[in-house]
């Protein structure tokens, strides 16, 4: 079955950088849409990035220019790049995978049904 599993959360002061990763499994992974969405405390959870099967990526405007999606299929490994974090960056962060459904449904928050537990992240001010 499909498992995602999420690492590379902590705290972190504004202004500096950490690396999430998804190790994914159970699945063809180089075919399958991938992202990253967050959740803050109190807030509905919020797409990041996506990343379809052919490379191509999208990101919110949140973190246009500071996040930066990527994947390695040969090690069926998910990650998301944050640099210059702000404390309103400060959420659980989950990969989530499925199965495109259509050109361009990897961009769609709702096509997603697999995700990985999360991992927390913390940026203080």
């Amino acid at each position: 079955q499909v498992q995602l599993v999420e690492s590379g959360g902590g705290s972190v002061q504004a202004g500096g950088s950490l690396r999430l990763s998804c190790a994914a499994s159970g699945f063809t992974f180089g075919t399958f849409c991938m992202g990253w969405f967050r959740q803050a405390p109190g807030q509905e959870r919020e797409w990041v990035a996506f990343i379809a099967s052919n490379g191509r990526t999208i990101y919110a405007d949140s973190v246009k220019g500071r996040f930066t999606i990527s994947k390695d299929n040969a090690q069926n490994t998910l990650y998301l790049q944050m640099n210059s974090l702000k404390p309103e960056d400060t959420a659980i962060y989950y990969c989530a995978a499925d199965r495109p459904r259509s050109y361009g449904s990897c961009w769609s928050p709702s096509l997603y049904n697999y995700w990985g537990q999360g991992t927390q992240v913390t940026v203080s001010s």
